[in-house]
């Protein structure tokens, strides 16, 4: 038999192709390991495991188009899986309207490309329950997906899961076009009495002000806070005390107050997600790990409108109470395009946070880029921290921030307030006092920020032992660093508007080595504080630190070193 030459060269062609596709695969798979570079000892996060078994919303009685109730039809569907020891429920193509989802073990709920599940507006439907929000014990309504007290529960899938917060949130005018504004005023609602702000109800307007941010301590019982049932906006993805939780595809959107809130997670598994909300919406923020250990945030996107990938442990007394750290956590390979923070550790951290790596994150317009805070009053221990190849441009507010003076609102509200205030008195150090330690951040590339860093610890509890290193930053401030012991600046490169570029006030044992920077002023660098000792500076070229420095009468003689 006869071969065409030509049909030959094709196959071998197809062959070699084939094989070289297969070589990238698996070199690929073997180049990248969520766990390689990890600095703290951790064992492999434990996936879900879900039996074979699967149904379909459809055969439930589940209708399509999005004007039909199928709450019963998604726990019947839930059930069935369940009574045969667990299972897939899979959600086809369609628009599925529904009201809250209850979550049982051993299941995985698998969204289809082009499914969009949309959770009803119907408010009656969402009964409150106790809960925690904001780090604190209260009541909520329950979210629109809750589960507690399970094991192996998998989120799949490319489908929309959609939380219709625009019915639940309040929405500031100066946030939305004037178009937008008039949509909500004409949806219903009240208006503030300054017509600044649109409620989605009086009664929610009325509850607001007595607040501690979106909590009301000052009630008690379940009677007390049904009479405000509209205000207790849910998170839309609650999942608490439970083991081996997995979000692998699906989109999460427009969520009432949080999006994705793990709570007392031991093994879980964030990866290949989207995250969204409106920019604008109050709380809007993206995923909420709270209190959890062996965690892997990895290959996802947010674009929300608040603090995006959020690490907490509780609130004061709350908090404290619980005892619970987040612990051992790898954040990698992530983008966030709007959002308060980055990566952001805090407020809420009570419990403490330890052993956490991020790495190879882009954050595009986010308030700020790595978030740290904390407030008098918290307690807890943030220590451990290992950052590294991040990568930021146009940051509105401070690309780097730790700030222990943390009053609940954005940095960009805190900006336009007048900034950020320095405290002289000490208050004693006792079980409220937030303590931040051990952080190293290298590798971070800054392209456009308002200050490039914001470091600020209390007096009677001084940020200790961060290390910056190769820093290469665009801003228009450089570095604040208030009340730090231990700050090591290591091979940067700054160019700043400003021609301050160190303002620098009760620090100690601090090192700039290696840090060029544009300015030519004999104020570059302004230390100040009679508490500052051990403050050195060193350049492997002819970088005349000295003549660019402003030393304050307060500076102990001796404190700075050339």
């Amino acid at each position: 038999m006869k071969t065409n030459p030509i049909n030959f060269l094709r196959i071998a062609l197809a062959i070699m192709i084939a094989s070289c596709s297969q070589n990238i695969v698996s070199q690929n798979s073997q180049s990248y390991d969520t766990y390689k570079n990890i600095e703290f000892k951790m064992a492999k996060v434990k996936e879900p495991v879900i039996p074979k078994n699967s149904v379909n919303i459809k055969d439930f009685g589940a209708v399509n188009g999005g004007y039909v109730l199928n709450t019963k039809a998604f726990a019947d569907a839930i059930d069935a899986v369940s009574k045969k020891g667990g299972g897939k429920v899979i959600i086809p193509p369609g628009i599925w309207l529904t009201g809250p989802i209850i979550l049982k073990s051993n299941l995985e709920l698998h969204a289809e490309t082009g499914a969009l599940i949309k959770f009803s507006p119907d408010k009656s439907l969402y009964p409150i329950i106790e809960t925690s929000f904001e780090g604190l014990n209260t009541w909520r309504c329950i979210s629109p997906i809750y589960g507690k007290n399970l094991e192996n529960i998998a989120f799949t899938g490319n489908g929309v899961w959609d939380g219709s917060g625009e019915v639940w949130r309040q929405v500031k005018k100066s946030k939305l076009t004037e178009g937008q504004w008039k949509k909500f005023v004409a949806s219903g609602g009240v208006l503030n009495k300054d017509k600044t702000s649109w409620y989605p109800s009086e009664v929610f307007m009325n509850a607001s002000k007595g607040a501690d941010q979106n909590v009301r301590p000052d009630l008690k019982t379940k009677e007390d806070f049904e009479k405000i049932h509209d205000f207790l906006r849910p998170v839309l993805v609650s999942i608490q005390n439970s083991k081996r939780v997995l979000f692998d595809g699906p989109v999460f959107q427009n969520s009432p107050a949080w999006n994705i809130h793990p709570l007392m997670v031991e093994d879980l598994i964030v990866r290949n997600i989207t995250v969204r909300n409106p920019w604008y919406s109050q709380n809007g923020d993206g995923l909420d790990v709270e209190s959890c250990k062996n965690v892997i945030i990895e290959n996802s996107s947010f674009d929300v409108g608040d603090d995006a990938i959020c690490i907490k442990s509780g609130k004061d007394k709350d908090g404290r109470d619980r005892g619970v750290p987040c612990e051992n956590i790898i954040i990698k390979n992530n983008i966030v395009y709007h959002g308060h923070g980055g990566v952001t550790v805090g407020s809420e951290m009570s419990g403490g946070v330890k052993n956490m790596h991020v790495s190879n994150c882009t954050f595009m317009g986010t308030d700020v880029g790595l978030r740290f805070k904390s407030n008098r009053g918290r307690g807890g221990v943030v220590e451990n921290i290992y950052i590294s190849d991040i990568f930021m441009t146009d940051i509105p507010s401070q690309a780097i921030s730790f700030n222990l003076y943390y009053g609940g609102k954005s940095i960009a509200e805190t900006l336009e307030e007048g900034g950020d205030k320095i405290i002289n008195k000490a208050m004693p150090v006792n079980v409220e006092t937030p303590q931040f330690k051990n952080i190293s951040i290298k590798n971070v590339t800054i392209k456009g920020a308002q200050q490039a860093v914001f470091l600020q610890g209390l007096p009677e509890m001084n940020l200790e032992n961060i290390e910056i290193s190769n820093l290469i930053a665009t801003a228009e401030k450089g570095f604040s660093i208030i009340d730090a012991n231990g700050i090591k600046i290591t091979n940067a490169k700054l160019d700043i508007a400003d021609s301050t570029i160190f303002e620098i006030y009760n620090a100690k044992n601090l090192s700039l080595k290696n840090v060029e920077f544009n300015s030519t002023s004999a104020k570059a660098i302004s230390i100040n504080g009679e508490a500052s000792q051990n403050i050195e500076f060193t350049s492997s070229t002819n970088f005349n630190f000295a003549k660019k420095t402003t030393i304050g009468e307060t500076v102990p003689k001796g404190a700075v070193k050339f």
